[in-house]
């Protein structure tokens, strides 16, 4: 049977990708259930004194909270654009071929962390977040498990078009 006609197995292109998303949503899910029963009505637990501890939090808007006080629209609205870039990304990894292996990590990465809180915002109403960097007085914004895949993705993906799409170029151009 010729290649362009055989179907992907379980485990092959492009389904592993789409099984990293799941690990990723997993992770997510479990970190944050821990996260609820350890820290919503305890105290914070010290990972790094004075820079890194685990605590709870919601975040009832998008980044950063923004638009948390806009009267619950952006739960609707928010999801909205989750599920639909979630979707856009399903058939980005669908097309893209067997051998590359970065962007798709990448991919999958920014898929499972959007479903992850995707999962929360339509189920809670707000994403769950539990890992909060500080030094001194400065704190930054608490975050996830999908934070950070969604985070390490787009680091993937700008560092793939800055650094990687120049060779992808003159690999093209070579072929020609």
């Amino acid at each position: 049977m010729p290649k362009s006609f055989k179907s992907p197995s379980l485990l092959g292109h492009p389904w592993h990708w789409y099984w990293l998303a799941l690990a990723v949503i997993a992770l997510d899910i479990v970190t944050k259930v821990w996260a609820v029963e350890r820290f919503m009505y305890g105290p914070e637990l010290q990972i790094i004194p004075g820079l890194l501890q685990f605590t709870y939090a919601e975040n009832y808007g998008a980044a950063f909270s923004f638009l948390a006080d806009a009267g619950g629209w952006q739960r609707w609205f928010f999801g909205a654009v989750a599920l639909g870039f979630s979707a856009m990304v399903i058939v980005w990894l669908w097309r893209l071929p067997a051998a590359k292996r970065w962007e798709p990590i990448a991919l999958a990465l920014i898929l499972g962390g959007a479903i992850g809180n995707l999962w929360d915002r339509i189920l809670l109403g707000y994403v769950r977040d539990f890992i909060s960097v500080y030094y001194g007085s400065w704190h930054f914004p608490v975050f996830n498990v999908a934070d950070m895949a969604i985070s390490i993705g787009a680091a993937m993906l700008v560092i793939e078009l800055l650094f990687f799409a120049e060779s992808k170029d003159a690999e093209k151009s070579a072929e020609v």
